[in-house]
């Protein structure tokens, strides 16, 4: 694919339309973020050459019986005293799917026309992959580090190996929820062909479902968990550590929880807040519409209750 330098703003804005892969950070709202970009592509597009105003036709009035006489105005002075050509509510962006409050790294944004796609990815709704760190021996009122403590308790026996069978444990058991919802036996041949044929996803986006979780660093008390779900948002994420606590006869808050992918979007190809401009996007741009053309299946629209993804 050949790259073309484009130096006038009406070029850029044609080809502005996609899905852009950013790195939200942690206690900042998707909202801010979503404003941050929109505000950074207006002021790079204005800075630009700018296409000069257009002439247009008047009607002024020749007197009580005299004709309807035209001229021909210059709006240039016009334009100045509103602002810049482009202005924010001319360019559309939204997020493929909601973020918290707590939570930092991928983030997919739909820009202009890339909205539809980003509805598409919203409707298949693909795994995102977390890391989740959690803190032993201190209990919060919303299980985050930010609010205020309601139990404390002795975590001195809580080792890694324990964690990790507790956890293994608790995959198994939303697997296999995962395969009563379809109504297959999980020791069945029909449950056999049902996973060599890929990841089984609900249609129903009310229930949160573990695909994956694993115990990736332990340093007593703070320990980091890999969660890999759907339908997942960061309270359950939160009540999620909040539960192994218990599980683990004490208590545990959520200190941190970043995505590290979104479905086949990672946290590497994520553009920093200092990359938030027109060139990084239009590159970010490119890379993720090579991923949608490797993965087709991202933009399927689902059309059973219950199908499954390879």
């Amino acid at each position: 694919m050949t790259l073309t330098k484009v130096y006038d703003a009406a070029t850029a804005f044609k080809y502005l339309n996609g899905i852009i892969n950013v790195f939200k950070p942690a206690g900042r709202k998707a909202s801010h973020v979503r404003i941050a970009i929109i505000h950074n592509l207006c002021r790079d597009l204005n800075q630009l050459e700018v296409r000069e105003p257009r002439k247009m036709e008047m009607l002024e009035p020749g007197g009580d019986q005299g004709p309807v006489v035209r001229k021909v105005a210059d709006l240039s002075d016009h334009i100045l005293s509103v602002g810049p050509r482009y202005q924010m509510q001319d360019i559309k962006c939204a997020p493929v799917s909601k973020v918290g409050f707590h939570t930092s790294g991928v983030l997919l944004f739909g820009i202009n026309r890339g909205l539809k796609q980003s509805s598409k990815i919203h409707m298949n709704r693909p795994v995102r992959v977390y890391h989740v760190k959690g803190c032993l021996g201190t209990a919060t009122e919303t299980h985050f580090y930010d609010s205020r403590v309601t139990v404390k308790s002795k975590f001195n026996h809580v080792h890694p190996d324990r964690m990790s069978g507790m956890v293994s444990s608790l995959q198994a058991s939303h697997q296999r929820k995962m395969y009563e919802l379809c109504g297959v036996d999980l020791q069945s041949q029909a449950a056999y062909e049902m996973a060599s044929k890929g990841i089984i996803r609900p249609a129903s986006n009310s229930q949160p479902v573990l695909y994956g979780i694993k115990l990736i660093d332990f340093n007593r008390p703070e320990f980091t968990l890999e969660v890999a779900a759907i339908n997942e948002n960061e309270d359950y994420l939160a009540t999620l550590i909040h539960e192994i606590g218990i599980e683990l006869r004490t208590v545990a808050h959520c200190t941190a929880i970043r995505c590290i992918r979104h479905g086949h979007f990672g946290i590497e190809d994520s553009l920093l807040r200092n990359s938030w401009d027109l060139a990084s996007i239009f590159e970010n741009m490119r890379k993720t519409r090579k991923i949608l053309e490797d993965h087709p299946q991202m933009l399927n629209q689902p059309n059973v209750e219950l199908r499954v993804d390879s």
